[in-house]
């Protein structure tokens, strides 16, 4: 039997962001009975919580009283030692942890002698460049640097979710290319046969191909700010639909007063939408999606689109253009997304569309990227 212990995310089917979605999507789409998954993740009772899902799933819940930043590094911390903990005592073999984010700083380096001794595999995701992150204060951003290197020279397998991650890491590091692999995200092709889905915009108060859309944690490198006073010059006659963590962002507060949207009755915001065949119904009828992200790797909301909305308009950075391609539309510097706005009944919808949804077929389906992960844990 083989034991996967997956850490640095908030947990399995919880509804945060993309390391949630893709910890819960690898695991319901892996389908071997020779493989038992164990997930960590946040949890709001003092008391460890183990929650066994069906045969092989099995959730381990972690309290953390600190909140902010450090929430999810010290759960991470947590779950790592409690699964050493677990691997030894219940004498585990055929091991492998797989931490999501660079979370770790010098564990792996500090335990590395154990972890040989009980014969775990390691593997790390880097993520996207997260000292780039604005969110992150200059020591914490010190810290990721410096747990980049810690990390990535103690595991046994790098695994880099986006082209532009490897070429930065095989460039940084030549000595680590030979553990070093690219695994990209994955998509599902959405089933809306079931779906009433003017009910379902309806309910949002949109109409089909009335609306621009956006979707993302509300945080400054998804760049809502420059997307709002871009969409607000332009002469567009559609709605631009943000659905985001509106309730928890504080950033949201700020860019609304630094805007002044809320006067522009084309901006609409909605406060999150968790339910999966309702926010790619909304996907599927929007004219447009726009990317604002500029770090980070494979973003799932950016497959997802890919898969649903026929044109795509992206931040201008190597991680998006390495998954649109030609498919998409591109922005970044002042005035180009206003200017791409006034002129968008000039693209060929149809045609972009169908190239997007080639690239998602061809390279992102959850079957091709299962595949690949299959193909590290037998080794």
């Amino acid at each position: 039997m083989k034991h996967i212990f997956i850490i640095g995310s908030r947990g399995y089917k919880a509804k945060y962001g993309g390391w949630e979605t893709f910890v819960t999507k690898l695991v319901d789409n892996y389908n071997d009975e020779n493989t038992i998954f164990h997930i960590s993740g946040l949890s709001d009772e003092k008391d460890k919580l183990e929650n066994k899902i069906k045969d092989n799933i099995i959730t381990d819940s972690f309290y953390i009283k600190q909140n902010g930043g450090l929430k999810m590094l010290l759960c991470t911390i947590k779950a790592f030692k409690h699964y050493l903990k677990h691997i030894k005592s219940n004498n585990v073999k055929n091991a492998y942890i797989y931490v999501l984010g660079l979370k770790l700083g010098p564990l792996l380096k500090l335990y590395k002698s154990k972890i040989n001794k009980l014969g775990i595999t390691i593997l790390v995701n880097p993520d996207g460049l997260e000292h780039e992150r604005s969110k992150w204060s200059y020591p914490v951003k010190k810290f990721f640097l410096l747990s980049e290197k810690w990390m990535l020279f103690n595991c046994n397998i790098i695994v880099c979710d986006a082209k532009g991650i490897k070429k930065y890491i095989d460039s940084k590091y030549p000595s680590l290319r030979k553990k070093t692999i690219y695994i990209a995200y994955g998509t599902s092709k959405a089933d809306l046969s079931r779906v009433n889905e003017k009910e379902v915009l309806e309910e949002y108060n949109l109409k089909k191909d009335n609306y621009l859309l956006m979707v993302g944690r509300f945080v400054p490198e998804n760049n809502y700010e420059l997307v709002i006073n871009e969409f607000m010059k332009s002469n567009i006659n559609k709605k631009l639909v943000i659905i985001s963590n509106l309730s928890s962002s504080d950033y949201y507060k700020e860019v609304t007063m630094k805007t002044n949207c809320q006067n522009d009755d084309r901006i609409q915001f909605i406060n999150g939408v968790y339910d999966e065949k309702k926010l790619s119904t909304i996907r599927k009828n929007a004219f447009a999606y726009i990317h604002g992200h500029s770090v980070g790797g494979t973003n799932p909301s950016l497959l997802e689109a890919l898969s649903l909305t026929n044109l795509n308009i992206l931040y201008d950075v190597n991680f998006n253009k390495d998954v649109g391609k030609d498919s998409c539309v591109y922005f970044k510097n002042e005035g180009s997304l206003t200017k791409i706005l006034d002129n968008i009944k000039d693209y060929d919808r149809k045609e972009l569309g169908k190239e997007a949804k080639k690239i998602i077929e061809e390279n992102f389906t959850w079957n091709i990227i299962v595949n690949k992960y299959k193909h590290i844990f037998r080794k």
